[in-house]
C-alpha cells in the first residue's frame, strides 16, 4: 500500500510526503519487530506435532503481521524516531 497514491483527499504535497514517511518509519519498526520476534522463538515448530515445513515457511508472514500490530498499537518508538530523523535528512 503506498499512502500517497491512497491519499488524493490530501492536497498538500508536503502533507503527502509525511504521511508517505510516517508509514515507511512504521514499515521499518514492523520489520525490526518482526525480526525480534524471530530471535524470540515466535512462530518456532515445536518437535512433536508441529506443522511441518508449510508452518516453517509461513510463520514469517504470521511474524510481520504480529509486529505491524505492535505498531499500530504503539510499538516501541522507534518508529517515532526513524520519522523524525527522515523528516531532518529531508529538510536538510
Amino acid at each position: 500500500m503506498d499512502p500517497v497514491s491512497l491519499s488524493p483527499s490530501i492536497p498538500d504535497v508536503s502533507a503527502r510526503r509525511d504521511l508517505a514517511l510516517r508509514e515507511a518509519a512504521k514499515e521499518l519498526e514492523a520489520g525490526f519487530l518482526a525480526e525480534m520476534l524471530k530471535a524470540a522463538g515466535l512462530g518456532k515448530t515445536s518437535e512433536s506435532f508441529g506443522g511441518g515445513q508449510g508452518e516453517e515457511q509461513f510463520s514469517s508472514f504470521l511474524r510481520q503481521e504480529q509486529a505491524r500490530a505492535m505498531v499500530e498499537g504503539g510499538g516501541i518508538g522507534l518508529a517515532e524516531s526513524l520519522y523524525h530523523a527522515l523528516k531532518e535528512r529531508e529538510n536538510d
